[in-house]
């Protein structure tokens, strides 16, 4: 948690001040400090925190509006501070992706077990992504060897074993990925064919 980038957004003056003494005390480093949303949406995208701890009800535009127009461009792990326990607002930023929910007044002990687990959850959901891409890469270059194996079997009329041994004595020959040279063989195909 030491040298953790935060950027706070907090209309109350005394509130604002004993949250930034906390983090200060946990060894956080406050970058921002936004007192209406529109605020927490400029500061957030300029200075790129590690995390977002935001009132909920700020004015000009509230907690939840500003932080989801800060998700709709970069992915920061935010916990929000309300003065209620509503169910309906406890929906609403479990939806827009909120990390945590903490209801003043905030302590220093709750503040640091909210942000652990916030940060905790933020690498498991990054790393998730991460490997659904990987996923979504590897499907595609699958779909794609195999859409050039089609084309090598049909037109040297080779078997699929014989077309995937083609395909990787092509690989290695030149050297790139099998699926650069899959993708090679159905562009070559597409300028072939007369349709």
């Amino acid at each position: 948690m030491k040298d953790l980038k935060v950027l706070i957004a907090e209309d109350e003056y005394l509130i604002l001040m004993g949250l930034k003494s906390n983090l200060e005390n946990l060894g956080c480093k406050v970058v921002g400090e936004a007192t209406n949303g529109e605020e927490l949406v400029k500061l957030a995208l300029e200075k790129k925190p590690d995390m977002i701890i935001a009132d909920i009800n700020l004015p000009v535009m509230n907690g939840l509006e500003a932080l989801r127009r800060i998700s709709e461009k970069v992915f920061i792990p935010t916990l929000i501070v309300s003065g209620y326990d509503d169910e309906e607002l406890i929906d609403r930023a479990k939806n827009l992706g909120v990390l945590g929910y903490l209801i003043k007044p905030i302590d220093e002990s709750d503040l640091k077990a909210a942000i652990e687990i916030a940060l905790s959850r933020f690498e498991d959901i990054k790393n998730l992504k991460n490997e659904l891409e990987v996923t979504k890469e590897t499907l595609e270059s699958r779909k794609l060897i195999e859409k050039a194996k089609g084309i090598i079997m049909e037109r040297l009329r080779l078997n699929e074993e014989e077309s995937m041994k083609f395909l990787q004595k092509k690989s290695r020959n030149s050297n790139k990925k099998l699926v650069d040279v899959a993708k090679e063989i159905i562009e070559a195909d597409k300028a072939f064919r007369i349709d």
